[in-house]
């Protein structure tokens, strides 16, 4: 059946609230220049989270040199994934899950959108828990107390920004994301000044280095923790870009726009994680308060401004795009309704993770890597469909399941689920008892316990699998959809 649009606005309070939701964006709402979309990626990308996966990539047992070439490919090449999905936005208008119609199917696209709302929400729990964490130990480094008090009152000013910035939509994410961006870059690049004194190149420089198993595992994991996690919400942005926007500036703006802070970040995390075992291990328990240690008193409360700022960015639009794949689940709500159901599911999120988990680390490695998988080969199975596209997308139909696209695209959904069941075989978690089945194909290369156990091949796996499968076996379907004008 065919979709309701939504209107683009209405003013609460004098302010401007976006309802746009899985409706194409009207011509006369679409303006700016491809570079615009730095602004945005940056802020939501610049997160001194970034300088704590240095201590996870070293996690795996290589030297600093190993884990700075991993770092700069990973970052870099999951993010032109990203630049690559943001070209659909400004050639059809719509959100990225909605976009995903034309090659799942309008119903057969709800699992899809399943898998991105579950990635999305996950993702903007962890950096709040994160944000309430660093604030809490600055506070109590700082001896204004550092307990349940200070965390519930950090909570929910975190939790409460975040869920403003969602609900108020498009417009304010991108003028608060320009402020952001500016604002912590100029304090990371401070925070990198001052951290520079805890840097032991001469123990930086002993780490042995790893095995093959062990980068590829590090690759992996930047892979899924930066631009693979994502994919899924890049057009959201690029979708009000006017349809004759080039899209190789798409491409390069938002590549650069996301990747160049978390390049930087983790190499530097490397360094300083490289030069004290103790503080890779406190990392893993508060990835962002752990980072306080090696800087002055006088720095903390910028400190804590750059980190919890840099981890709202993300967190922002992450639950923009969270609530966007909600609707397109299937649920029938304004998008500012459907933010706030996913601000109370954060808000209950975060209180576990800062309360009563003592760990932030397992855990979070298995959430990115067991959504890791299905997300990657949607992301293969998407990116085949848009190479195979010659023109724009049929925008009202991506509305309508008895339309071109149709309501289940058999080939991209059986792709999806075979390929997620099997790349689900090649990872291993540890994050949860209930996820210990997974790793059932990697007896032939030494099993669970073996050197590649935890290389977690599976996501790429997922990714290859998804992209060939649907770029040779949905060329002459892509094509009939096209010929129907």
């Amino acid at each position: 059946m065919s979709e309701i649009p939504a209107t683009p606005e209405t003013r609460v309070g004098g302010v401007d609230v976006e309802l746009n939701g899985i409706n194409t964006v009207a011509e006369s709402e679409r303006h700016g220049r491809p570079r615009d979309l730095f602004w945005p990626w940056f802020a939501a990308n610049v997160s001194v989270l970034g300088v704590s996966y240095g201590s996870f990539v070293l996690g795996f047992g290589i030297s600093f040199w190993q884990a700075t070439a991993v770092s700069i490919a990973g970052v870099f090449l999951s993010y032109v994934i990203v630049g690559l999905v943001a070209i659909a936005g400004k050639r059809g208008s719509a959100p990225t899950m909605t976009l995903s119609r034309a090659a799942f199917g309008v119903d057969g696209n709800r699992l899809p959108s399943l898998v991105s709302w579950l990635l999305t929400l996950g993702w903007e729990t962890s950096l709040a828990a994160v944000a309430v964490l660093a604030t809490a130990t600055v506070l109590d480094r700082l001896g204004a107390g550092g307990g349940t008090g200070t965390k519930l009152v950090a909570l929910v000013i975190v939790v409460g920004l975040i869920v403003l910035g969602g609900t108020l939509g498009f417009r304010v994410i991108m003028r608060m994301q320009r402020w952001i961006t500016v604002v912590t870059a100029v304090l990371t690049v401070l925070y990198i000044v001052f951290a520079a004194d805890s840097i032991d190149l001469d123990a930086v420089n002993a780490l042995p280095a790893g095995n093959a198993a062990a980068v590829v595992g590090a690759f992996i994991l930047v892979m899924t923790g930066f631009g693979l996690g994502w994919a899924n919400a890049a057009a959201d942005y690029s979708r009000y870009l006017p349809r004759e926007a080039s899209s190789g500036g798409v491409v390069f703006w938002t590549t650069l726009g996301s990747s160049l802070g978390p390049g930087v970040l983790l190499v530097f995390g490397a360094l300083v994680a490289g030069s004290s075992k103790d503080l890779s291990g406190r990392i893993a328990a508060d990835p962002v308060g752990a980072l306080t240690d090696i800087l002055p008193t006088w720095f903390l409360v910028p400190f804590v401004v750059v980190a919890v700022l840099g981890l709202i960015g993300g967190a922002v639009m992450d639950i923009y795009s969270s609530g966007l794949a909600l609707l397109n689940v299937g649920l029938r709500v304004p998008r500012p309704v459907a933010v706030l159901i996913d601000g109370c599911l954060m808000l209950a999120g975060s209180i576990y993770i800062a309360f009563f988990s003592k760990d932030f680390l397992t855990p979070f490695q298995g959430f990115l890597i067991t959504l890791g998988v299905p997300i990657a080969a949607w992301a293969g199975i998407f990116l085949a469909d848009l190479s195979l596209r010659k023109g724009d997308y049929a925008e009202a139909e991506l509305l309508d399941s008895r339309g071109r696209y149709g309501s289940v695209r058999p080939l991209a959904v059986v792709t999806m689920v075979v390929a997620t069941v099997l790349g689900w075989g090649l990872v291993t978690n540890t994050g949860a008892s209930w996820l210990t089945w997974q790793g059932y194909l990697l007896g032939p290369i030494g099993g669970k316990e073996g050197g590649w156990a935890y290389a977690n091949l599976g996501v790429l796996f997922a990714f290859v699998l998804g992209f060939v499968a649907v770029f040779v076996g949905g060329r002459r379907a892509v094509a009939l959809q096209e010929e129907r004008a």
